[in-house]
């Protein structure tokens, strides 16, 4: 057993490779996409709104798998082309940015209007106003709401698949289809619960972080 976990290992750390690249570039582009979806909402530049909003609809309203297979095998049909790895990006990019959006506006609503009127009487910019009263209280608000999606995301990366991309669960599909044996797919489990557990401790020292803005 020790020594089919050994053989295996290799193709599964490869697959978790493309497991983390999809993640953390979801993150890193994702989340600052979203606060601007959620300011642009709370705008009153009816046109940019109204636009947000139909984005918002069709990005949550639709599977996830379906927004990566229309990018990569539906927008060839009209000229527009995209490599395998960047049309995953694309579609969970997209997808994210529109809750993470609604996660954010939420948060940026819940704050009591007064604090803008402190900050004006104070001297604040609406910049300044943003980055150091309503982003801080928003963090704390929305942390275990952005904390659900990013645990989400760690799962969803598996829906890579559909455009060939040897995922961690792909190489332990693979490894269990030759093998007849269910041990590289709980491996894959054990990955998995790995990330999520690593991410459920850095989210709770967040909120521990935060909690000075209750």
């Amino acid at each position: 057993m020790a020594e089919y976990i050994i053989r295996i290992t290799p193709a599964l750390l490869a697959g978790l490779d493309t497991t983390l690249s999809v993640f953390f570039l979801t993150l890193v582009l994702s989340i600052p996409l979203g606060i601007l979806v959620a300011l642009g909402r709370l705008s009153n530049i009816r046109p940019l709104v109204e636009i947000l909003k139909f984005y918002i609809w069709v990005m949550r309203g639709t599977p996830l798998l379906l927004q990566i297979v229309v990018i990569f095998f539906g927008l060839p049909i009209i000229g527009i082309t995209f490599d395998r790895f960047p049309a995953a990006i694309l579609a969970f990019v997209l997808n994210y940015a529109a809750y993470f959006g609604e996660i954010f506006r939420g948060g940026i609503d819940s704050i009591d209007k007064g604090q803008y009127d402190a900050a004006k009487v104070l001297g604040f910019t609406p910049a300044k106003t943003y980055q150091r009263i309503i982003l801080p209280q928003m963090i704390k608000i929305v942390l275990p709401s952005v904390a659900n999606e990013v645990i989400t995301l760690v799962k969803d990366t598996s829906l890579v698949y559909v455009v060939g991309l040897g995922e961690l669960l792909r190489a332990g599909k693979i490894a269990s289809n030759r093998d007849a044996s269910l041990v590289p797919l709980i491996m894959a489990g054990v990955f998995y619960l790995a990330l999520t557990g690593i991410l459920t401790v850095v989210f709770q020292k967040l909120e521990k972080r935060y909690a000075y803005y209750q």
